[in-house]
């Protein structure tokens, strides 16, 4: 099993922790089943994934701001994580 953290918008959050709530478990517990279930059903081919990351709200603007941090030399090296 690998260990995977997510940071959750508060909308988002609020969200789970409602589910939870209603199912009396807890918040990880039903985020590791909601995710599971979305990993089975995404789809792994390659022409797809354009569509897959189009999909996630911010993710543009997000990868071109990495992008300026990488080239401003704001970054870490994996190997110091």
């Amino acid at each position: 099993m690998e260990r995977l953290n997510i940071t959750l918008d508060d909308e988002q959050a609020e969200k789970l922790s409602r589910l939870a709530d209603r199912m009396h478990i807890q918040p990880g517990t039903i985020a590791r089943s909601l995710l599971s279930n979305a990993l089975d059903e995404a789809d792994p081919d390659a022409r797809n994934v354009a569509a897959l990351l189009d999909g996630i709200p911010g993710a543009l603007a997000r990868a071109e701001l990495g992008r300026e941090q990488a080239h401003a030399g704001e970054t870490i090296s994996i190997n110091e994580l």
